[in-house]
């Protein structure tokens, strides 16, 4: 069986195919689009053998690639950029390329093989994860938008709060569409047309982001709903959580709490066992993971206690709230179990 790694770019892929004991035996180059993912998957059968996929990137540069893969029945691994260069580091050959790095990845799926994630077929949790994305940007301008206003509007009058109260409500923002500046001066004119502007581009994305979210909570609620058994966790962050999940396939919860950058890493020595903390894995996961600990922290009827005996062990509370963390990964990774449908073993290959 051979195993192709592939080095994602933006403009440009680069894939070398290994054997079962790590040797080179083919390379391509190509470019990052429809054409180039056809050609470097002709490319692959024509080397005659079953075959397994791992791609740096899967879920960015290489996300087409992967997602074109996946759709023909191929097994695709999503590699880290760490694994590639421990891989690289440990290499007979010293240097860097796109085809040294191509070369680490696919070492790394033959050394780490099922316990990597596995790119799923592209489904609800894909789309989750595309609505999930546009609302975060979609809140992400409205902030920008909303201190721009705020700094016109405290440029034109300091205690313009008494003429608009807030810039978050539905009558603050149509209260900015129809601003108008007390003082004549030009410069004030053009700042509260400035402002009502603004104002207009600032509704449609609060709009725009309350759209998505309806549309998130009630995908997440549809599908997903067993995820809303955590304590926490409601359509908007349920939603989240399955784009996330939804799209790698994860072998144990082990592996999803790696991924998540919340299992401690080892740093034992000299016969004293030691570890010391994850500051890797996927961080929008982790920053999940984190508001829903805060929740269960102060209000659950399990999350709370929790962080109360990890303190009185003589934790510190943000290590507590990072073992609550972990003890939520437990949690959301039985629940998953629950939504996701029957699958292929990890271990199946595809052959030419």
């Amino acid at each position: 069986m051979l195993t192709i790694g592939v080095d994602a770019h933006k403009k440009l892929h680069v894939a070398v195919a290994v054997d079962e004991a790590g040797r080179i035996v083919g390379q391509w180059r190509g470019d990052n689009c429809p054409e180039g993912w056809d050609a470097v998957t002709t490319w692959a059968r024509e080397l005659g053998a079953a075959r397994r996929w791992g791609i740096e990137g899967a879920g960015s540069y290489g996300q087409g690639l992967a997602r074109h893969l996946v759709a023909l029945g191929e097994v695709v691994y999503e590699v880290n950029s760490r694994l590639t260069a421990h891989g690289r580091r440990g290499a007979r050959q010293p240097g860097k390329s796109d085809a040294l790095d191509a070369a680490a990845i696919a070492r790394a799926v033959l050394r780490e093989g099922d316990a990597l994630p596995r790119i799923q077929p592209a489904d609800e949790a894909a789309i989750l994860d595309l609505l999930v994305t546009e609302r975060e940007a979609a809140q992400a301008e409205a902030t920008r938008l909303r201190n721009q206003v705020h700094a016109l509007l405290h440029q034109l009058d300091p205690h313009y709060r008494r003429q608009i109260p807030s810039l978050i409500t539905a009558a603050g923002l149509a209260a900015l569409e129809q601003y108008q500046a007390t003082s004549r001066h030009p410069l004030d004119q053009a700042r509260a047309a400035v402002v009502r502007r603004l104002g207009q581009r600032l509704r449609l994305a609060v709009e725009q982001a309350a759209e998505l979210a309806r549309q998130i909570e009630e995908r997440a609620e549809a599908r997903f709903s067993p995820l809303m058994g955590v304590y926490g966790v409601k359509g908007l962050t349920a939603g989240a959580l399955a784009g996330i999940l939804g799209q790698r396939r994860f072998a144990s919860e082990a592996q999803l709490a790696a991924y998540a950058g919340v299992a401690p890493l080892e740093a034992s020595s000299a016969g004293a066992t030691r570890h010391r903390l994850n500051r890797g894995g996927n961080r929008r996961l982790n920053a999940i993971l984190y508001r829903i600990a805060l929740t269960q922290a102060r209000s659950s009827p399990d999350g709370r206690p929790y962080v109360q005996r990890r303190m009185a062990e003589g934790k510190t509370w943000r290590e507590a709230i990072r073992a609550l963390k972990r003890y939520l990964v437990r949690a959301i990774w039985r629940r998953w179990q629950e939504c996701r449908p029957p699958q292929v073993a990890p271990s199946a290959t595809v052959a030419a």
